[in-house]
């Protein structure tokens, strides 16, 4: 079996809630998906779509599968990486999670995302805040491409937040 491409199921098996439910928590064991996500891939894998809803429902109803797990283990991960709110809302929007998930994630994180903006600003051009217009647009476009809100990049950039070095 290769491993880049899984193996299409026989064609009893596409209905066989044990080879979808095999199948689906062979991919939870390897990171939390959404449920999006997951009906998308056992879909893509030749699974019956009312079998994998079936699956799906057994799964959630037995904690296996949580769209809310997902956004938060998601938002911690983006987090660290130095995302913004902005990226990071889109990112989850394309993977089929509820607003109102995702809404709550992001406000539990508030006050983190100053500091992240100023760490991601760190760690890219320095302590130094910029000098001139030159340096403070290129130094905002990095930080509007990192998804933070024009509001964070506007208190970072003036240094109206505390840092602690």
């Amino acid at each position: 079996m290769s491993l880049l491409k899984p193996k299409k199921p026989e064609s009893g098996d596409a209905r066989d809630p044990a080879h979808i439910r095999a199948a689906a928590l062979r991919l939870l064991t390897r990171r939390e998906h959404s449920t999006g996500e997951l009906r998308g891939k056992l879909a893509a894998r030749g699974y019956e779509p009312a079998a994998v809803t079936a699956v799906i429902e057994a799964l959630a109803d037995r904690n296996l599968l949580s769209d809310g797990r997902f956004v938060d283990e998601f938002v911690a991960s983006r987090l660290r990486r130095g995302s913004g709110p902005v990226k990071i809302r889109e990112e989850l929007r394309g993977r089929g999670v509820a607003e109102s998930l995702v809404d709550n994630a992001l406000s539990e994180r508030r006050s983190e995302w100053l500091t992240n903006a100023e760490a991601a600003r760190r760690k890219r051009f320095g302590a130094p805040l910029p000098g001139d217009f030159e340096e403070r647009a290129r130094q905002a476009r990095f930080l509007q491409q990192r998804g933070f809100t024009a509001e964070q990049i506007r208190q970072v950039l003036k240094g109206d937040i505390e840092f602690e070095d």
